[in-house]
């Protein structure tokens, strides 16, 4: 098989990493039907290099993941070093990433994620590490504007001078969470800024969002993580050019995300696509009856026919 290569001649789409969500079988499915690029969820370095079974299971990829990204945290080069001797061990993975942005306190109160921000000389030691010790194609990096204040340019300088190939950035600081506006704006000094590509991420939720966010900020591409929980359709939209998605496309894809659940759970996988039902029924007529009803199927037939004759005949209010 012919390895596909990460081109941006064009812009791409990349699935962000999101915790509890972009699993195997979401993963699937998005790049199935247009996503450029999939992450895996967050994995901690810490854990890598110390045997965790659960961690391991985690680099898991679908056959159709290519090109596929695997993101580290860490905030120790020894650990991070040991951690890629890991991942190059692995095939299919094509880039390592390292999370320079996650704000959850857990993170922050190792050292990783966003708080890498507040020691710069040490998140340019690292994103080095990974770049001399990985056998993978390419380094990736995800940052976010700042910790307390916005110091964006520096931040991403130093990630170009330590070697990243391309960096996705997150348009709020730490302090930012997931609540403060997303300046789009700071994501445009960087793409003028640095020479290597830009991702752009933050609230992209729809087709014409994406498509201004690409064109205010210049970026290469745009990553999408929570807009595309229960409208993973986006990335059809983005990679075909249209506004409009089919309803029965949408019945599809949805149907293909039960399918690649319960291949890859088993008969767990039905009590998880409730979740994800959830999301996909929002702005269907008779959205609240199929919840209730879901929520008590535990038999995997019965649970695909119940989504097969709502997805088929409910429309949609709004």
């Amino acid at each position: 098989m012919i390895k596909k290569k990460l081109s941006f001649d064009e812009p791409i789409y990349v699935l962000a990493p999101l915790a509890g969500f972009t699993d195997l079988p979401f993963r699937s499915v998005v790049k199935k039907f247009g996503a450029d690029l999939t992450v895996s969820e967050m994995l901690s370095s810490n854990a890598l290099v110390h045997g965790s079974q659960k961690t391991l299971s985690m680099i898991e990829k679908s056959p159709n993941e290519d090109p596929y990204s695997v993101q580290i945290a860490g905030a120790e080069v020894d650990v991070i070093k040991r951690a890629v001797e890991i991942l190059n061990e692995q095939d299919g993975i094509d880039v390592i990433d390292l999370n320079c942005g996650c704000p959850v306190p857990k993170v922050v109160g190792h050292g990783s994620g966003s708080s890498l921000l507040l020691n710069l000389p040490l998140m340019g030691d690292i994103i080095k590490t990974i770049k001399e010790t990985s056998n993978k194609n390419l380094t990736s990096v995800k940052i976010r504007l700042g910790f307390e204040k916005k110091n964006h340019i520096e931040i991403a300088k130093i990630v170009e001078d330590s070697g990243a190939d391309f960096l996705a950035v997150h348009g709020r600081t730490r302090a930012g969470k997931f609540k403060a506006a997303v300046d789009y704006d700071a994501i445009a000094e960087i793409k003028k800024t640095v020479k290597i590509p830009v991702i752009a991420n933050g609230d992209i939720d729809s087709y014409e969002k994406a498509k201004w966010v690409l064109e205010h900020t210049g970026a290469d591409g745009v990553m999408i993580g929570r807009g595309a929980v229960g409208a993973p359709w986006i990335f059809h939209q983005l990679k075909h050019g249209t506004k409009n998605i089919d309803k029965n496309l949408k019945h599809d894809i949805i149907l293909e995300h039960f399918d690649k659940m319960m291949e890859f759970y088993g008969p767990h996988g039905v009590v998880m696509f409730r979740k994800h039902t959830h999301t996909y029924s929002k702005g269907y007529k008779g959205a609240s009856a199929l919840r209730d009803s879901v929520n008590r199927i535990v038999d995997a037939k019965e649970y695909r026919a119940t989504l097969d004759d709502f997805f088929s005949n409910s429309e949609i209010v709004c």
